[in-house]
């Protein structure tokens, strides 16, 4: 794969790499110099989405059973289907 650098300086990652890695707009990614030349990494010096919001809901219910409230109990696991 490879890919061309813009009058910018910026080049476009292929689709095959941003879907393995899950590179999204706005993702931050780091390069690093090797013996073998330049490597692309994900960044992660941003919080995880669920970091972000872990935590705040302050209740003593279990989450199954506030989810089943939101959403409407879940169906048994061994109902019959008929």
């Amino acid at each position: 794969m490879k890919s061309v650098i813009s009058s910018k300086g910026q080049i476009t990652v292929p689709v095959e790499i941003r879907t393995k890695l899950g590179l999204k707009a706005g993702t931050v990614v780091t390069f690093e110099m090797t013996k073998k030349g330049a490597l692309l990494r994900k960044g992660t010096t941003a919080p995880h989405p669920v970091d972000q919001v872990f935590g705040i809901l302050k209740s003593k219910r279990r989450t199954d059973e506030f989810l089943d409230e939101l959403r409407g109990p879940r169906p048994r696991k061994n109902a019959h289907r008929g």
